[in-house]
């Protein structure tokens, strides 16, 4: 099933073995097929225990425990009075997803563990088609089961993944289970500890995909640095080697047929026609894609453009870019959000971003967004970082953990490598130095380049303060620099640290030269509405503490050569069960430029401004 996507990792240099991809089919441009959508009602059960895994004693889970079993409880129980059920998932409680569970009752809200899902669903299989169940994404471990059959099992809380169920569906009352666990250790990625809400649950679309026996299971379709357009194609099914396959791009008028290899492959290097419009911020032109052979038709909108570096700056189709951004979590407006982005909530933020932050560039932290979040990208014309949460306390010893990662990875990139707003893939955020690290960030920043050699590497690196002068200085000594084409740094002098705001200008900056730098992260709470007595100095989470915060690191920030970009934490206020301060964060990080429903803050119009001028 994966033989083609294996191959096309493999077009840039790599060597057989050396990628670590994802298990079962790629099913590129997902969302753009017609599918059955699964969205809606489903039944949950909680298991804290774990009884639907398990007996107490170790052994198998016991027939009255085992919700993904294809058994009408209610039946079963009239049919033998005396058998033990204490479960029944089409009884279960109900609720609407995507969601976390998080929202689906109160008692719900800081709930951790495993709940199962159930959907019930009719199907239409149709002799001759293949049929897929593709997750948009859940967190943060899945296993499924489709009428009592187990599918199989996937790990990391936000990238895709399908199972081949062709053979398996019935016309009516199909049982879809899940057991959606969110419970993370040591050995996962990320780690238990972090700085955002977990959101358990199934919190992106699941469809149910038909295609016809052979079909197109990945294409990429790039502008490349010599200035041609390449199409890499990868057939999946009986009759992929050999197949006929037609490309058809109507907004060029282009159109080419030609034979897919014995694998199954298509490559294709074309001069672009004169007509061609580069997409970017100020043009976000995008081109509908049709593949076509046999029955199926595989559609994509893709816009084309080049991304590369030159010194210290960050060029777009060849010219200089500053990247004027925020970071963002995947977590809609509202005071209840649930990790549903739709395309709606997604252009939200993205639209406030772009029309009043005077932005164009998003920190997509500190994991893949949904498919929804990079599509309005493209279509809004805002550039992406986006990265893995390979965050903070990794057990970068472990060969485990390591595999882990880079299958996380290359489901990344092979998901969003034709979303010509994404143009920096991050590999980490806040990693601790030691050689363990190195080595294990050094091998996904060459799994980063080998699945796509056209895009930017970088990661969000530590620093180090030198106080011995007659100012202080930030030292970039991170050996990880060395592999990056652009380098990342978070700084917060003014709010965590010695630093008051009004020191934050004389610190001076010692980074490579020659070498863009972007301040990934830069930021400082306040409480939306908390402001400062009239003539009394503004403290830690009033909205004047906050501005004043933003106007002195900018500053700072004008003094640094090689500054390409800015990335400030955060758009938005986002849950974190680890900000507690009462009547301040309750449950949420204040690092927001605006409040949970939009509230602007102060400093939101400093930044703005800032980026304003920029342009002029």
């Amino acid at each position: 099933m994966i033989a083609a996507a294996f191959a096309m990792a493999l077009l840039h240099g790599g060597r057989a073995g050396a990628q670590v991809l994802p298990d079962g089919p790629l099913l590129a441009s997902a969302d753009m097929r017609e599918g059955q959508d699964l969205s809606g009602e489903w039944t949950y059960s909680i298991d804290p225990y774990r009884d639907g895994m398990a007996g107490f004693h170790g052994g198998a889970a016991g027939t009255g425990h085992r919700r993904y079993d294809d058994t009408d409880v209610e039946q079963a129980r009239r049919a033998d009075p005396p058998a033990l059920y204490e479960y029944d998932m089409d009884r279960a409680p109900r609720a609407t997803l995507p969601s976390s569970w998080l929202t689906h009752a109160p008692e719900m809200r800081h709930y951790q563990g495993l709940v199962w899902y159930q959907r019930r669903f009719d199907a239409d299989p149709v002799a001759g088609e293949r049929q897929f169940l593709r997750f948009g994404a859940v967190n943060y471990a899945a296993e499924v089961w489709l009428n009592g059959e187990f599918l199989g099992r996937h790990e990391g809380g936000f990238t895709p993944f399908a199972f081949e169920v062709t053979g398996k569906l019935r016309a009516e009352g199909n049982r879809l289970l899940v057991g959606a666990d969110s419970i993370r250790d040591w050995q996962d990625v990320p780690p238990p500890v972090t700085d955002w809400e977990t959101y358990g649950g199934i919190t992106r679309p699941v469809s149910l995909i038909a295609v016809p026996e052979t079909y197109v299971d990945d294409a990429w379709l790039r502008l490349t640095p010599d200035g041609r357009i390449t199409m890499d194609i990868a057939l999946d099914g009986p009759q992929a080697a050999g197949a006929p396959v037609e490309i058809a791009i109507p907004g060029l008028e282009l159109r080419l047929t030609t034979n897919a290899d014995p694998t199954g492959r298509v490559t294709f290097r074309i001069t672009p026609p004169s007509g061609l419009e580069r997409w970017s911020p100020q043009n976000p032109k995008l081109y509908d894609i049709e593949i076509r052979t046999g029955e199926d038709v595989w559609r994509d909108r893709v816009g084309f453009r080049t991304i590369a570096v030159r010194g210290s700056e960050v060029l777009l189709n060849g010219e200089p870019v500053f990247l004027s951004g925020i970071s963002l979590h995947e977590e809609e407006l509202g005071a209840q959000p649930t990790r549903n982005m739709t395309p709606a909530a997604a252009r939200a933020l993205l639209t406030i971003v772009r029309d009043d932050l005077n932005g164009n560039f998003v920190r997509l932290a500190h994991y893949p967004h949904g498919d929804a979040m990079v599509r309005a990208a493209d279509e809004l014309g805002l550039l992406v970082w986006s990265e893995i949460p390979v965050y903070w306390r990794i057990a970068f010893a472990d060969p485990d953990v390591l595999t882990h990662a880079r299958t996380m990875l290359s489901e990344m990139v092979l998901r969003d490598r034709n979303r010509a707003s994404v143009v920096i893939w991050s590999v980490g955020n806040e990693t601790p130095v030691d050689a363990p690290r190195n080595a294990f960030m050094a091998q996904l920043v060459a799994d980063a380049r080998t699945l796509d050699p056209h895009r930017l590497v970088s990661a969000a690196l530590l620093t180090e303060r030198d106080d011995s002068g007659e100012v202080p200085v930030m030292r970039l000594v991170d050996p990880l620099a060395d592999h990056l084409d652009v380098l990342a740094v978070n700084t917060y002098n003014g709010w965590y640290g010695p630093d008051r705001p009004e020191d934050v200008p004389r610190i001076a900056w010692d980074v490579p030269a020659g070498r863009p730098l972007v301040f990934s992260e830069m930021g400082a709470g306040a409480q939306p509405g908390l402001h400062a007595a009239q003539g009394e100095e503004p403290i830690k989470f009033t909205e004047e503490y906050q501005a004043t915060y933003y106007r002195n690191t900018l500053a700072m920030a004008e003094g640094i050569e090689t500054l390409a970009g800015l990335s400030p934490w955060i758009l938005k206020d986002f849950l974190s069960p680890r900000r507690q301060l009462p009547g301040v964060q309750d449950g949420w990080n204040r690092k927001g430029l605006i409040g949970p429903e939009g509230e602007r803050k102060l400093a939101f119009d400093v930044l703005a401004e800032w980026y304003a001028e920029r342009e002029e």
